[in-house]
């Protein structure tokens, strides 16, 4: 007797316990945002990229980048990109520079991926136009200082995303792979 009644406790416990969804996530209303996906080289990690003083023309951060957003890419509007020089080596004096407008890359120059149906296009940066959009010259430079890439992805509703405002899951992610900054180091 009192393992039934014990059992109808147990009942009247789980019962009680239950409730009903009061209203459904309607997921077509809720906001939508949007990152730049590093298709390769992926994973992206901040020492992937290196210049070569003596070579600036011929070395480059270079990759693969798809625009994700709703419907397939539809939102994307731009990927704006900045440049920024640190001078890590404070023997051939303190040329660092803060962050100057790069390039932007508007969502025409990215072309749908057969594959994935997002747009994609690669982005690529010599270590000349690193040097030239910062206004320095090789002599400027050293092994051990870098140039850090910083990028805003632009909506066509408005709204904008970069590292400041986007999670680390997508930010740090392996499998959102969208760092939004990129590092090119300088080498020998």
């Amino acid at each position: 007797m009192k393992k039934i009644i014990s059992f109808l406790f147990v009942g009247l416990a789980i019962a009680a316990c239950q409730t009903d969804i009061v209203s459904h996530l309607d997921d077509k209303t809720l906001e939508n945002g949007g990152y730049m996906r590093t298709v390769t080289p992926y994973p992206v990690s901040n020492s992937t990229f290196s210049v070569s003083k003596a070579n600036l023309s011929g070395t480059k951060l270079e990759l693969v980048a798809e625009a994700v957003t709703p419907n397939s890419g539809a939102l994307f509007s731009s990927y704006d990109l900045s440049i920024a020089f640190v001078d890590a080596t404070p023997s051939n004096g303190t040329k660092s520079v803060s962050a100057v407008a790069l390039k932007s890359l508007p969502s025409s120059s990215f072309a749908k991926d057969a594959t994935t149906g997002y747009p994609r296009a690669t982005l690529s940066i010599t270590g000349t136009e690193a040097l030239n959009a910062v206004k320095l010259t090789s002599a400027d430079i050293t092994a051990t200082d870098y140039f850090t890439v910083t990028a805003v992805m632009n909506l066509t509703n408005g709204k904008s995303f970069s590292a400041a405002n986007t999670g680390v899951n997508i930010t740090g992610g392996a499998f959102y792979s969208s760092p939004f900054t990129y590092r090119i180091n300088v080498a020998n």
